[in-house]
This record gives C-alpha cells, sequence and structure tokens, in this order.
C-alpha cells in the first residue's frame, strides 16, 4: 500500500537552524521541500526568503569541500584493504588533518607512481625474458664468439620462413644459421646466427619484409645472449622486490591513517549535508522555516522528539495537503510481510502517484495464481518449492534473491495445488501408472473449457481494473472519467451476456434487451469518453481475449510433458526412458518457469494496470546521515 504521509512544516528562531536540521538528520524521516509553493499562505511570500547563510558557512562549506576532495585524491593513492575503525573525535583532528594532507598525497603519490614505473618496466623484462627462454634452446648448441651475431625476430606468418631463409642466403652466401621455436603463446620466434660485419645488412632485409627484430634496451648492449638473460631475470628479481618494499609501505601507511581519513571524510559528508540543507530553508528576520513531507505516522514522534530537544522554541505544524500538492508528495510503499518480496517485481514499473493505487498486492494475489494455472503441474510444483527453499536458505541475507525465492516458493505452491486438480505430476504419469483420472479436468484434451476459463478469467481480471480506475477518478473529483469506466464495465458485461446466450449458456431472449441497453449507452460512452472512446473499449475486449495466453501456453506444457512420456516409453529400455523423459522434463521445467512468469507480468503491466494504475511518483528521499 501507499503509505499516508503528511505536509510539515518546522519553525523556530534562526539561531536553532542547524541544531534541527541535525536531529531531523537523525531521525531519517523527514523530506526537505526546497520550494516555497504549497506551504505558505498567499500574499505572505513576499515576507520570506529563501534562508541566507552568512559568510561563516560560506566559508566552512568551501573548506570542507576541498578537504573532502583531498581526502578522496588520497584515499585513491592507498591500498584497498579492510581496517579498524578510528575513534578519534574528528571534530577534534579535523583542522590538523587539513593541515598534513597534501603532505600525505604528495608521498603517496610518489610512491604510487614509482610503483607504476617499475611495473611497467617488470611487464616490459617479462616479455623479453619469455622470448629470450624461448630462444635459449636454440643458442645453446652454438658457440658464443666475438665474430658472431645473434638476431632474435618474431615470425607473424609462420609460412614466410621460407621465402626469408632465401632472402638471407642471397646476403651472405649461405653463411647463416636460422632456427625457429614456438613460444608458450603460440608465437612463432626465430634466432639468426650470422657473422657480425653482414649482420647489418641482414637486419635491413628483416625490415623490408616486415619481420620485426626483437629490440632489447640500451642497458643490453655489449651482453652476450647468456648474459643478456642473466640480466633479465635479475632485473625482475631486484623490481619485484623494490615493488614489494612500496606496497609494504602503503599497506603500513594505510593501516595507520586510513580509519582516521575515513572517519573525517564521514564526518565531513555529514556536515556538508546540513549545510546543503539549509540551502532548502527558508527565513524571516527572526524565524526559519523547513517546509517537507514525512509519513503521518511520525509526525506526533517527530513533535516530542523536537520539543524534548528545544521546547517550545521550534514548533512542528501539520498542513493541509491540497489537490495540487498530490504531484508533489513523495512515495513510500510498505506491504505486510506476504506481498513484501512482490515489490520486486513492481521495482520494474515507475513509482505509482500518490492518488493511485500501489500495485504490489495485487500482483501479490494474482502473479502465482495466473503462475500456477499455466504450470499446472504436481511434480514441477515440488521440484519449484526445493529449488526456492534451497535459495532461501542459502541467499536469506541477499534481498533480490531471497524476495525472488518466496515468490517462487509461493507459485511452486499454487502449481501443486492446480497439478492436484488437472491430474498432471510430470505430464500424464498418473494416469499412465496408476490409471488415475483428473479431479476437475484435464487440460490435453479440454482446450475449449480452459479457453472459456481463461477468458472468464480474462474478464474479471479487467472488470477489477476498470472498476479500480473509476474508484480513482471518484478520488479525485474526475466525474467523466469515472462515468467512462462505469459505462465500460457495464457495456462488457452485457457483451458477455450476449456471448454466453449465443453459445446457448443463456436464454436467447435475453439478448434483446441487452443490445438495447448498450445502444442506449453509447452515446454517454461517447460523451464521458470522448471520440475514441469505442476503440478504447474494443481495446479492453481484446485485452480480456489476451487472457487466452493462460490457456495456450499451459497447453503447450502439457503437450511437451505428454511427449516426453510418450517418447520415454518408446525406447523400450527403463533406464534409457528415464534419461530421455527426464531430460525433455527439465527443458519444460525451464519453460515452465519463465513462460507463466514472463506472459503473467504482462498480463498485469499492460491489460490489468492500464486500467487504473496512475504513474509518476516521486520516490520518499528523507534527509538521513551518510547522505
Amino acid at each position: 500500500m501507499i503509505v499516508r504521509m503528511s505536509k510539515v512544516e518546522i519553525v523556530g528562531p534562526k539561531g536553532l537552524l542547524q541544531d534541527v536540521l541535525a536531529l531531523v538528520r537523525e531521525l531519517g524521516i523527514f523530506q526537505i521541500e526546497a520550494g516555497a509553493a504549497g506551504f505558505f499562505e498567499e500574499g505572505h511570500e513576499g515576507d520570506i526568503r529563501s534562508f541566507a547563510p552568512d559568510e561563516k558557512v560560506v566559508l566552512e562549506r568551501a573548506f570542507f569541500g576541498d578537504l573532502l576532495i583531498k581526502i578522496d585524491e588520497l584515499l585513491s593513492y592507498l591500498a584497498k584493504i579492510q581496517v579498524r575503525k578510528s575513534y578519534l573525535d574528528p571534530r577534534a583532528i579535523v583542522d590538523s588533518l587539513a593541515k598534513t594532507v597534501q603532505r600525505h598525497i604528495s608521498s603517496s603519490k610518489e610512491l604510487c607512481e614509482r610503483r607504476d614505473t617499475l611495473e611497467k618496466e617488470r611487464s616490459e623484462l617479462g616479455l623479453y625474458a619469455r622470448f629470450l627462454d624461448t630462444l635459449t634452446p636454440l643458442v645453446e648448441g652454438t658457440e658464443e664468439t666475438p665474430d658472431l651475431d645473434f638476431i632474435g625476430l618474431t615470425i607473424k606468418e609462420p609460412d614466410k620462413v621460407e621465402k626469408l631463409s632465401d632472402a638471407i642466403s642471397r646476403i651472405t652466401n649461405w653463411k647463416f644459421g636460422l632456427s625457429t621455436r614456438t613460444a608458450e603463446d603460440g608465437t612463432l620466434v626465430g634466432l639468426i646466427t650470422v657473422e657480425k660485419d653482414i649482420s647489418e645488412k641482414v637486419k635491413k632485409s628483416l625490415s623490408e619484409e616486415h619481420v620485426p627484430e626483437l629490440t632489447l634496451p640500451p642497458a643490453f648492449n655489449g651482453l652476450t645472449f647468456h648474459e643478456k638473460i642473466v640480466h633479465v631475470r635479475g632485473r625482475i628479481a631486484e623490481i619485484s622486490s623494490e615493488i614489494l618494499k612500496i606496497d609494504t609501505e602503503i599497506e603500513r601507511f594505510s593501516r595507520r591513517w586510513m580509519p582516521i581519513y575515513l572517519g573525517v571524510k564521514e564526518w565531513v559528508l555529514d556536515r556538508l549535508s546540513l549545510l546543503t540543507a539549509t540551502a532548502s530553508a527558508f527565513e524571516t528576520r527572526m524565524c526559519f522555516f523547513i517546509n517537507g513531507w514525512m509519513p503521518s505516522r511520525d509526525v506526533e514522534p517527530l513533535r516530542e522528539k523536537i520539543f524534548d530537544a528545544f521546547g517550545g522554541e521550534v514548533v512542528v505544524e501539520e498542513k493541509e495537503i491540497r489537490e495540487k500538492d498530490h504531484d508533489k508528495v513523495p512515495i513510500i510503499l510498505k506491504n505486510r510481510p506476504y506481498f513484501e518480496p512482490f515489490e520486486l517485481l513492481t521495482r520494474f514499473l515507475p513509482l505509482p502517484a500518490y492518488t493511485s493505487f500501489d500495485p504490489t498486492p495485487f500482483i501479490g494475489i494474482f502473479f502465482p495464481v495466473f503462475f500456477g494455472l499455466i504450470l499446472g503441474d504436481a511434480g514441477y510444483g515440488l521440484l519449484l518449492c526445493g529449488a526456492a527453499l534451497i535459495l532461501l536458505k542459502k541467499f536469506r541475507r541477499k534481498g533480490v534473491v531471497r524476495d525472488g525465492a518466496k515468490i517462487l516458493f509461493m507459485c511452486s505452491l499454487y502449481s501443486f495445488f492446480f497439478g492436484i486438480l488437472f491430474g498432471e505430476f510430470f505430464g500424464d504419469l498418473p494416469q499412465r501408472i496408476f490409471g488415475l483420472e483428473p479431479l476437475c479436468i484435464e487440460r490435453r484434451t479440454a482446450i475449449f473449457p480452459m479457453l472459456y476459463f481463461a477468458a472468464a478469467i480474462g474478464a474479471g481480471h479487467i472488470l477489477l481494473g476498470l472498476f479500480l480506475g473509476a474508484l480513482t477518478a471518484f478520488r479525485k473529483k474526475e466525474k467523466k472519467e469515472m462515468l467512462y469506466k462505469l459505462i465500460s464495465m457495464i457495456i462488457i458485461l452485457c457483451l458477455i451476456v450476449i456471448m454466453t446466450s449465443l453459445f446457448g449458456v443463456l436464454p436467447m431472449p435475453f439478448t434483446r434487451p441487452v443490445i438495447f441497453l448498450i445502444l442506449f449507452l453509447i452515446p454517454f460512452l461517447f460523451f464521458a469518453g470522448g471520440i475514441l472512446a469505442p476503440l478504447e473499449l474494443l481495446k479492453s475486449v481484446g485485452n480480456i481475449i489476451s487472457y487466452v495466453r493462460i490457456m495456450a501456453i499451459g497447453l503447450t506444457s502439457v503437450l511437451l510433458a505428454f511427449v516426453a512420456n510418450r517418447l520415454g516409453g518408446l525406447t523400450g529400455d527403463l533406464v534409457t526412458g528415464v534419461i530421455v523423459a527426464s531430460l525433455i522434463h527439465f527443458v519444460n521445467i525451464i519453460l515452465g518457469v519463465f513462460s507463466p512468469t514472463i506472459h503473467s507480468l504482462r498480463l498485469h503491466y499492460v491489460e490489468f494496470f492500464s486500467k487504473f494504475i496512475e504513474h509518476g511518483g516521486r520516490k520518499f528521499e528523507p534527509l538521513k546521515k551518510g547522505q
């Protein structure tokens, strides 16, 4: 249901504004309205102006805003670890911390930049190390001499090796060695051994063939191949040790200072929220005014708390909510424990207007019924019930999963119930094994009775929606809208009478006065709903027909379960038959969860709620700590 809200004004001496805001924020039950429209008596708005903070408040806000930016920058450099809570009073150390924060930022930033530089160097050396390690087996059989040069390269296209070998042979007169090896990442690497006096020509040829040569840093110049490997591994070890020291120093600093800075940040945010809230207050020469909204049940407790804290100096006044205020009233949805999980499904919709209805109870009542009617299998219901209980036990503290599991549990109970009525337990197993007949109806063969039943459900659901729409219009004093909804209900009932007469349920003489009644109501329908009223009426009739999907999708599930059992029996082997039937039943259960969910929600969101739910409400966002 939509919680009843009150329009409240808090008035007191200007000097108590900050203290009153602090108390209101501590309670967390009051949403401040920034605008003055609708709160002050007409003709007196000119005597009241927005609260103008003095120079001290402006400087304080600028100081805390700058400090908050610096604290956030510092925290971005610190280690992401769990730390204890600081018990130091932030108010006592905030000035000292403001003087040291820049120094801490500089030192932490320097450490982080040094670590980033080292990590980049280690990453580059890691590439060289993997390359050199791949080439090591190729070099082991070659004796390193002063007149030989080793050229490392990566070959992106393996089919170029032969062409590359021919090109090098022409330059070196076949005085070279070319060995290749595949690295761990799948890259083909090669090692060319050639005399130093012609190595530059070889490198030029490689460039022309677009074969990249491995270029090592200048620090590798003058080193032999084996010395390069030793140098890379040694430098990587040095860098890793240095990074470890930096991480240790950052973590030590974080454990010492992060709790203090986090505590000060929380206090600064609370202080800034109070200073910001003052901008939404109003004042006269002597008094302040705070206007806003709160649950009606909390008005008296707030009045008592403020009286206890400030005596009669501060007054809480509940003002009348006028019709023009309805669009401004913030919305709180509060439901009983049974309906509360279904708020998960109403969150997909915009909030309802204050004068409308909370859609949650309607989904809580009808959604599980529609789900159970579509699935309608006792065996599937038991499996889903077990799955819901497992999810509830495992995710009892995770709100979304917990609520979803509760909804699944309720839907599974209805599936089990209708499965008993339809005589379905994993399809037609009760009939195949025990020869049992359905208690109510066999959906697989009773297509037309189920069709009529689904249409009757649709008619009842849509008529309820139209009635609630008429009730909403009555509450809003929209007489034409109310009349249109009521006439639409009467015409739809008349059409139902005509249809039942045509099928022989009611005597044919009933149709003539009903037709005359429809013809009599048509002018009033145009008067109340406008020129498009008949089209809207036809839309409502189409909405009723849409409920036939309950029968159609349910029939699909029944037939698939029947096919599973039939194919399992045709295998001629018990084990094979159970496996085949189980696989098809598993697919049917998956479809039996998603299809009823999607189509049941569509029947609510599109067909049902469009008749009476008015969206456009705004969320209740009270002033509270941590904002």
